[in-house]
């Protein structure tokens, strides 16, 4: 095992984009674990929106990641020692590693995977991404067959696994991406029966034309300008699932709006309702087998974004907010 663990530091608290300055690499000692611990060698790491929410000094679901601090994010690796009852060396164990080579963690931070899987499956689809898709849409949206449903962010890491699952459930499923690439391709590749590019000078009219008959459930991952253009075409009885707030994660002020959405509630009795994945952690494993049953049955594709590198971990990160990515993107450091 190598001596030395390379670490990003999270060095100040960003004031609208994240910059690469923001971060700086160092090298220290890797730690022993003591007594109930494990120490883990970091494989693959997500890069995900939330990622920039977390530099807020305001707490979210989690603590938020301090100044000095190694750069908080989901992680997926391997154990190397360990020091825990039911933890071997060999183990794949995913949890809040960061960025680093390796971590050390009580044993109860991590979660111990299934080695059936690929890393890139586990810490994607078989993740928290899809275990995101599958209850924003089966528990919170609960979507029904023949249903119209709208996913923002169709061609991201929640949104490709979204987009599928509603076709599925026998939905028409209607995607909005950024350009004529993201559009095609999860029109062609991933099932969608209609994409609408968010860049065109024609969005509002494009979007009319692929909801012409109202939308049931609109699977937000935006907010934003395009929350606000959805709002007109959302039928009685529509309901809204609050899953992510890209626009707003790099803005210095929060944004308004999104405009007429509360006389559309009232009007159209609307429900809107935000959710985090670990709310339904006592169900992840019945939800798992299920994603599991629909990759093997070859129904269900898991679009991945591999990039390699620990020491491109910064700039895949800002890259994830200018829309590089294309499916779940994470980073290889090994």
């Amino acid at each position: 095992m190598a001596e030395t663990n390379r670490q990003w530091i999270f060095l100040k608290r960003p004031r609208g984009p994240v910059t690469e300055d923001m971060f700086e690499l160092r090298r220290s000692r890797v730690a022993e674990p003591e007594a109930g611990e494990v120490l883990v060698r970091v494989e693959l790491v997500s890069l995900d929106p939330a990622n920039r929410s977390w530099m807020e000094p305001v707490p979210t679901y989690k603590p938020p990641v301090a100044p000095g601090d190694v750069m908080h994010s989901f992680a997926i690796g391997r154990v190397v020692d360990s020091r825990a009852e039911g933890f071997a060396v060999g183990d794949i164990v995913e949890g809040m590693l960061g960025w680093q080579d390796y971590a050390v963690l009580p044993a109860e931070a991590v979660r111990k995977r299934n080695p059936r899987h690929s890393l890139e499956n586990l810490l994607g689809v078989l993740g928290i991404t899809g275990l995101t898709a599958y209850y924003g849409l089966i528990e919170v949206g609960k979507i029904k067959p023949g249903e119209t449903v709208v996913v923002s962010a169709a061609a991201g890491a929640v949104g490709t696994i979204a987009g599928q699952i509603a076709k599925l459930q026998g939905c028409r499923v209607v995607g909005i991406a950024g350009g004529p690439q993201k559009c095609a391709w999860i029109v062609n590749d991933l099932g969608y029966d209609a994409a609408v590019d968010y860049k065109s000078p024609d969005f509002t009219r494009e979007l009319a034309s692929a909801v012409a008959g109202g939308v049931d459930v609109y699977f937000d991952n935006v907010g934003g300008d395009i929350f606000e253009a959805i709002i007109p075409h959302l039928n009685i009885f529509g309901r809204i699932v609050a899953c992510g707030a890209l626009t707003n994660y790099n803005s210095e002020v929060a944004l308004p709006g999104p405009r007429g959405l509360q006389i559309a509630c009232i009007v159209k009795r609307l429900r809107m309702e935000g959710f985090i994945v670990l709310d339904y952690l006592e169900t992840w494993d019945k939800a798992e087998a299920e994603l599991v049953s629909w990759i093997d049955a070859g129904v269900l594709k898991p679009p991945v974004d591999v990039r390699e590198g620990f020491e491109n971990l910064p700039r895949n990160l800002i890259g994830l907010f200018n829309g590089t990515n294309m499916g779940k993107l994470m980073v290889r450091i090994t």
